[in-house]
């Protein structure tokens, strides 16, 4: 399954809330056909820079998901049928 350049998601490996979105974001990613593209942002100074310019003030912290083609984006955590909204725009 190939990663979704348009589909960020950002997280912190120790998040909770991130932790709770995981089976969420597995279902998405078998019924779209393709993954998030990921960067954890506790651990990656790199990966928290794009999170920063990704995030231009919206939400702050993690977990953060930004679709690049509708400009769409969750701040924490969400319900499957807003996140699969997300998604498919």
């Amino acid at each position: 399954m190939a990663a979704d350049p348009n589909l960020l998601e950002f997280y912190g490996t120790e998040c909770v809330h991130c932790k709770e979105m995981q089976p969420l974001i597995e279902r998405l990613e078998q019924e779209l056909g393709k993954e998030l593209t990921k960067f954890e942002v506790w651990h990656n100074q790199a990966n928290l820079r794009i999170l920063q310019e990704v995030d231009q003030g919206r939400c702050g912290g993690v977990p953060f998901f930004f679709n690049k083609k509708t400009g769409k984006f969750i701040c924490g955590s969400a319900p499957y049928e807003r996140l699969k909204q997300w998604a498919v725009g």
